[in-house]
């Protein structure tokens, strides 16, 4: 089964990485969207609490965790008419993208279209049942297909494209008609700087009606919550059902503190708008000191990442910055369109990000 899957990208970046690290003020790390910033003490303080329960967690979620998610989501997006039942917990959204078809029972017979610049754990959730993969942004590449699974991901990793609500309800539509799970990943959903991201849950898309759609939200971007493995899926409750059924089974279970975190996670939008100023901050740094370098920054409406080009192959320009101690990720990661383009994560400290910025205008 692994010789079927491809390379992991970023131990192709191994000789950049060591050029990087080898600046005399060090590297400065923009490859990968991982938080910095320390947890919230109030999160911090529910983990710890709950850190002296000794049995299983249940894999369904606690009813708390469920209703702080359904509460959440009405609060910060406008997400309307969830029933409880209707969330399920997952130990990181990496986790349930990389498995969503083999829980769902897709198989080699089956087609899963995933957008044509893409997270590439959507394809390899697809090669791990052996499943047809189609990469399509449009309706009218598809033809007649009638996929399983057509994976939507706004604000977009890596190019932080928006789509709005009209685009999103023709999917909805689309998908419908053809019995097609429309999986959106929203994880940088309350990220949108320039443009406001919309749920595929959301009434003006979906028109309250959840019927096959899951919506993928994860807490590693808006609480920093990476190390802790906390996300949820949320929507139809007859998919989420058949998923709760299959998970129970396999033990794929979030563990209780963990629940607990996720649940003063949720109930607290405080620290989550602290965390999206300190992101907004650093992003205008970046955006300003790519564009005196030279770059042209296009898309990046939202999410955590610059997508950026100088009119050259990708690997020209990781190695230009990386002569700079910058480390940025290609844009072929992610798909052949990407090859003139890297991701630029603005998710370093500050005083790292300044010299990032120094580096590129000095």
């Amino acid at each position: 089964m692994s010789a079927a899957l491809p390379v992991f990208p970023w131990d192709t970046l191994a000789d950049a990485a060591a050029t990087a690290r080898a600046h005399p003020d060090g590297i400065v790390d923009l490859s990968v969207g991982t938080p910095v910033d320390q947890v919230a003490p109030v999160i911090r303080t529910a983990l710890a609490d709950a850190s002296g329960e000794p049995g299983y967690p249940m894999t369904a979620g606690t009813a708390q965790l469920r209703v702080s998610a359904v509460a959440a989501l009405e609060r910060r997006y406008g997400i309307i008419g969830l029933p409880e039942q209707a969330v399920l917990p997952v130990i990181g959204t990496k986790e349930l993208i990389a498995w969503l078809p083999t829980l769902l029972g897709v198989g080699a017979d089956d087609t899963v279209v995933i957008p044509e610049l893409a997270y590439p754990t959507y394809e390899v959730g697809a090669r791990l049942v052996g499943a047809q993969v189609l990469a399509a942004d449009s309706l009218t590449q598809l033809g007649p297909q009638n996929p399983a699974v057509l994976y939507l991901n706004s604000p977009s990793n890596p190019t932080g494209r928006v789509l709005g609500p009209d685009h999103l309800r023709k999917v909805v539509e689309w998908a419908r008609q053809r019995g097609t799970l429309v999986a959106s990943d929203e994880c940088y959903l309350g990220l949108g700087w320039t443009e406001q991201p919309y749920s595929v849950l959301h009434p003006a898309v979906c028109g309250g009606d959840h019927t096959g759609l899951l919506a993928v939200h994860s807490l590693s971007k808006s609480s920093s919550l990476a190390g802790y493995r906390a996300g949820f899926v949320a929507g139809d409750p007859a998919v989420v059902a058949e998923l709760l059924a299959v998970r129970k089974h396999a033990g794929m279970m979030v563990p209780g503190p963990v629940q607990a975190a996720m649940v003063a996670a949720l109930d607290d939008d405080e620290h989550e708008l602290a965390q999206r100023d300190r992101y907004a901050r650093r992003r205008e740094v970046l955006l300003g000191a790519f564009g005196a370098a030279g770059f042209s920054v296009e898309n990046s409406e939202a999410g955590l990442y610059l997508w950026a080009t100088r009119g050259e192959p990708c690997r020209d320009t990781v190695g230009w910055l990386a002569g700079r101690g910058i480390l940025v990720a290609p844009g072929d990661f992610y798909g052949p369109r990407g090859a003139d383009y890297v991701r630029v994560a603005i998710t370093a400290t500050d005083d790292r990000v300044m010299a990032a910025a120094q580096r590129l205008v000095g």
